[in-house]
Protein backbone atom coordinates (compact mmCIF):
# COMPACT_ATOMS: atom_id res chain seq x y z
CA UNK A 1 0.00 0.00 0.00
CA UNK A 2 2.87 2.44 1.09
CA UNK A 3 4.35 1.95 -2.70
CA UNK A 4 1.53 2.31 -4.60
CA UNK A 5 0.94 5.51 -2.46
CA UNK A 6 4.14 6.74 -3.42
CA UNK A 7 4.01 6.08 -7.07
CA UNK A 8 0.80 7.83 -7.51
CA UNK A 9 2.03 10.81 -5.93
CA UNK A 10 5.26 10.72 -7.39
CA UNK A 11 4.04 10.59 -10.44
CA UNK A 12 1.22 13.14 -9.97
CA UNK A 13 4.00 15.62 -8.97
CA UNK A 14 6.01 15.39 -11.48
CA UNK A 15 3.13 15.87 -14.02
CA UNK A 16 2.51 19.01 -12.16
CA UNK A 17 6.49 20.40 -11.86
CA UNK A 18 6.49 19.19 -15.32
CA UNK A 19 3.43 21.21 -16.60
CA UNK A 20 4.79 24.48 -14.90
CA UNK A 21 8.33 24.21 -15.70
CA UNK A 22 6.93 24.26 -19.62
CA UNK A 23 4.05 26.81 -18.72
CA UNK A 24 3.03 29.28 -21.56
CA UNK A 25 3.90 32.65 -21.13
CA UNK A 26 0.08 33.20 -21.77
CA UNK A 27 -1.78 33.07 -18.18
CA UNK A 28 -4.49 30.35 -18.02
CA UNK A 29 -7.70 31.35 -17.27
CA UNK A 30 -8.76 31.26 -13.37
CA UNK A 31 -11.18 28.03 -12.15
CA UNK A 32 -13.72 27.88 -9.66
CA UNK A 33 -15.32 24.34 -9.05
CA UNK A 34 -16.80 22.72 -6.50
CA UNK A 35 -17.14 18.66 -6.34
CA UNK A 36 -19.10 15.65 -4.54
CA UNK A 37 -16.96 12.56 -4.13
CA UNK A 38 -17.44 8.97 -2.56
CA UNK A 39 -14.62 7.07 -0.89
CA UNK A 40 -13.50 4.39 1.14
CA UNK A 41 -11.63 4.96 4.72
CA UNK A 42 -8.66 2.51 4.80
CA UNK A 43 -7.15 3.74 8.62
CA UNK A 44 -4.68 2.00 10.21
CA UNK A 45 -4.47 0.69 13.69
CA UNK A 46 -2.54 2.10 16.78
CA UNK A 47 -0.90 0.77 19.97
CA UNK A 48 0.87 1.90 22.87
CA UNK A 49 0.59 1.99 26.33
CA UNK A 50 -1.26 -1.24 26.59
CA UNK A 51 -3.89 -0.15 24.48
CA UNK A 52 -4.53 -1.43 20.47
CA UNK A 53 -7.04 0.63 18.99
CA UNK A 54 -8.53 -0.46 15.47
CA UNK A 55 -10.67 1.56 13.29
CA UNK A 56 -12.81 0.22 10.75
CA UNK A 57 -12.78 0.38 7.38
CA UNK A 58 -15.82 2.45 6.02
CA UNK A 59 -17.59 4.37 3.27
CA UNK A 60 -17.83 8.12 3.06
CA UNK A 61 -18.53 11.37 1.24
CA UNK A 62 -16.86 14.83 0.59
CA UNK A 63 -18.19 17.75 -0.85
CA UNK A 64 -14.86 20.17 -2.00
CA UNK A 65 -14.96 23.76 -3.35
CA UNK A 66 -11.33 24.67 -5.05
CA UNK A 67 -10.03 27.94 -6.90
CA UNK A 68 -7.71 27.43 -9.43
CA UNK A 69 -5.23 30.68 -10.51
CA UNK A 70 -1.95 29.53 -12.42
CA UNK A 71 -0.41 25.71 -12.25
CA UNK A 72 1.27 26.83 -8.76
CA UNK A 73 -1.20 28.39 -7.71
CA UNK A 74 -4.78 26.84 -6.27
CA UNK A 75 -6.18 26.91 -3.00
CA UNK A 76 -9.29 24.42 -2.09
CA UNK A 77 -11.64 23.41 0.84
CA UNK A 78 -13.28 20.30 1.89
CA UNK A 79 -15.69 18.86 4.56
CA UNK A 80 -15.61 14.64 4.44
CA UNK A 81 -17.65 12.32 6.95
CA UNK A 82 -17.77 8.87 7.51
CA UNK A 83 -18.84 6.27 10.27
CA UNK A 84 -15.63 5.86 12.44
CA UNK A 85 -15.86 2.85 14.34
CA UNK A 86 -13.17 1.58 17.10
CA UNK A 87 -12.36 -1.54 18.54
CA UNK A 88 -10.15 -1.13 21.89
CA UNK A 89 -8.54 -4.01 22.88
CA UNK A 90 -5.19 -5.35 25.28
CA UNK A 91 -2.26 -5.19 23.71
CA UNK A 92 0.81 -7.02 24.70
CA UNK A 93 0.48 -9.94 27.07
CA UNK A 94 1.45 -7.57 30.09
CA UNK A 95 -2.49 -6.21 30.13
CA UNK A 96 -2.19 -5.03 34.03
CA UNK A 97 -5.47 -3.48 34.79
CA UNK A 98 -6.76 -3.38 31.12
CA UNK A 99 -7.61 -7.26 30.90
CA UNK A 100 -10.36 -6.25 33.46
CA UNK A 101 -11.95 -4.67 30.38
CA UNK A 102 -12.96 -7.08 27.53
CA UNK A 103 -12.28 -5.87 24.18
CA UNK A 104 -14.68 -3.12 23.63
CA UNK A 105 -16.54 -2.15 20.16
CA UNK A 106 -17.20 1.77 19.65
CA UNK A 107 -19.71 3.08 17.03
CA UNK A 108 -18.28 6.51 16.34
CA UNK A 109 -18.73 9.27 13.70
CA UNK A 110 -15.59 11.31 11.59
CA UNK A 111 -15.57 14.51 9.73
CA UNK A 112 -12.37 16.58 8.76
CA UNK A 113 -12.36 20.39 7.46
CA UNK A 114 -9.23 21.15 5.54
CA UNK A 115 -7.67 23.88 3.70
CA UNK A 116 -5.30 23.09 0.53
CA UNK A 117 -2.96 24.19 -1.58
CA UNK A 118 -3.62 22.62 -5.18
CA UNK A 119 -1.01 22.70 -7.80
CA UNK A 120 -2.23 21.88 -11.30
CA UNK A 121 -1.19 20.78 -15.12
CA UNK A 122 -4.31 21.42 -18.14
CA UNK A 123 -3.39 19.23 -20.64
CA UNK A 124 -6.57 19.79 -23.32
CA UNK A 125 -9.62 18.14 -21.28
CA UNK A 126 -6.71 16.22 -18.82
CA UNK A 127 -5.99 18.44 -15.38
CA UNK A 128 -3.45 16.71 -12.79
CA UNK A 129 -3.13 17.91 -9.75
CA UNK A 130 -1.41 17.27 -6.38
CA UNK A 131 -3.18 18.25 -2.83
CA UNK A 132 -1.18 19.51 0.50
CA UNK A 133 -2.68 20.81 2.78
CA UNK A 134 -3.64 21.40 6.86
CA UNK A 135 -7.01 20.27 8.31
CA UNK A 136 -9.00 19.29 11.72
CA UNK A 137 -10.21 15.70 12.15
CA UNK A 138 -13.17 15.61 14.71
CA UNK A 139 -14.03 12.22 15.98
CA UNK A 140 -17.51 11.71 17.94
CA UNK A 141 -18.28 8.20 19.89
CA UNK A 142 -21.83 7.03 20.40
CA UNK A 143 -23.43 8.39 23.56
CA UNK A 144 -24.61 4.80 24.39
CA UNK A 145 -21.31 4.00 25.88
CA UNK A 146 -20.24 5.33 28.96
CA UNK A 147 -17.03 7.07 29.26
CA UNK A 148 -16.55 8.35 25.86
CA UNK A 149 -14.99 11.55 24.62
CA UNK A 150 -15.18 13.61 21.23
CA UNK A 151 -11.97 14.35 19.85
CA UNK A 152 -10.65 17.30 17.30
CA UNK A 153 -7.11 16.18 16.24
CA UNK A 154 -4.91 18.60 13.94
CA UNK A 155 -4.21 16.35 10.90
CA UNK A 156 -1.88 16.55 7.74
CA UNK A 157 -3.51 16.26 4.31
CA UNK A 158 -1.53 15.27 0.75
CA UNK A 159 -2.59 13.14 -2.07
CA UNK A 160 -3.21 13.76 -6.09
CA UNK A 161 -5.63 13.10 -9.05
CA UNK A 162 -6.98 13.95 -12.22
CA UNK A 163 -9.67 16.05 -13.24
CA UNK A 164 -11.53 14.83 -16.73
CA UNK A 165 -13.78 17.34 -18.37
CA UNK A 166 -16.85 15.88 -20.25
CA UNK A 167 -17.99 19.51 -20.83
CA UNK A 168 -17.00 23.17 -21.08
CA UNK A 169 -18.34 23.01 -17.15
CA UNK A 170 -18.84 19.36 -15.98
CA UNK A 171 -16.28 16.93 -15.27
CA UNK A 172 -15.11 13.53 -13.40
CA UNK A 173 -12.52 14.08 -10.19
CA UNK A 174 -10.31 10.98 -9.18
CA UNK A 175 -8.10 11.19 -6.61
CA UNK A 176 -5.98 9.58 -3.69
CA UNK A 177 -5.65 11.56 -0.46
CA UNK A 178 -4.19 10.49 3.31
CA UNK A 179 -4.82 12.14 5.81
CA UNK A 180 -2.27 11.87 9.44
CA UNK A 181 -3.12 12.44 13.06
CA UNK A 182 -2.94 11.36 16.24
CA UNK A 183 -5.16 8.17 17.58
CA UNK A 184 -7.87 10.10 19.20
CA UNK A 185 -8.72 8.80 22.49
CA UNK A 186 -12.46 8.64 22.46
CA UNK A 187 -12.83 5.57 25.46
CA UNK A 188 -11.68 6.49 28.65
CA UNK A 189 -11.44 2.63 29.81
CA UNK A 190 -8.38 2.39 27.83
CA UNK A 191 -5.27 5.03 28.14
CA UNK A 192 -4.88 6.66 25.20
CA UNK A 193 -2.09 4.60 22.32
CA UNK A 194 -0.23 8.21 21.82
CA UNK A 195 0.72 6.99 18.71
CA UNK A 196 -0.14 8.66 14.80
CA UNK A 197 -2.14 7.01 12.64
CA UNK A 198 -3.21 7.84 9.37
CA UNK A 199 -6.35 7.17 6.94
CA UNK A 200 -5.80 6.65 3.12
CA UNK A 201 -8.51 7.56 0.88
CA UNK A 202 -8.97 6.50 -2.94
CA UNK A 203 -11.99 8.46 -4.27
CA UNK A 204 -13.90 9.44 -7.20
CA UNK A 205 -16.79 11.63 -8.06
CA UNK A 206 -17.96 14.57 -10.27
CA UNK A 207 -17.53 18.57 -10.52
CA UNK A 208 -18.78 21.71 -11.38
CA UNK A 209 -16.88 24.48 -13.24
CA UNK A 210 -18.55 28.22 -12.71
Amino acid sequence: MKCSRLAFLSVTLALVSTGAAHAQTSAAPTQFDISLSGYEAFTSASSGHGTKQTPADSAGGMLEARYLVSSLVGFGMSFSFNPANQTFAPNGTSCEYQCANPATNLSAKASELALEWVPSLKIGRIRPFAIGGLGFFITVPSSSVIGTNSRVRPTYVFGGGLDFSLTSRFGIRLQYRDNVYKAPDLYTLYPATGAYTSSSEPMGGFFYRF
